[in-house]
């Protein structure tokens, strides 16, 4: 058997395992807790997923798609609303305006 052969095998392998774990998804979990003279000065609290997206959206996980940094909707969203923020903003003053002048009459 060449090497070349040997490699491919080794790489057919790897990605049977990695397609697995990623079908299935794996959860790693941990908590790192800091103590001093047994007062907790920090908690840690670690939560990993990996599995494939149409996984995760299969088990209620999507938050990716809603996150600005990660979603160019969710960032045309943020931008809509701070213009949304921006109009009302406006309405209202002109709004006190109004009021300030019909009080004055």
């Amino acid at each position: 058997m060449s090497l070349d052969m040997q490699s491919s095998v080794g790489a057919d392998g790897l990605a049977d395992v990695l397609e697995r774990i990623l079908d299935k998804g794996v959860v790693i979990a941990g908590d790192v807790a800091v103590s001093l003279v047994g007062i907790e000065l920090l908690t840690i609290r670690l939560r990993l997923l990996i599995a494939t997206v149409d996984k995760a959206r299969e088990i209620g996980i999507d938050w990716w798609e809603n996150d600005p940094m990660l979603s160019s909707r969710a960032r045309g969203l943020e931008t809509e609303n701070r213009d949304l923020l921006e109009r009302v903003a406006l309405l209202e003053d002109r709004l006190a305006g109004l009021k300030d002048r019909d009080g004055a009459n």
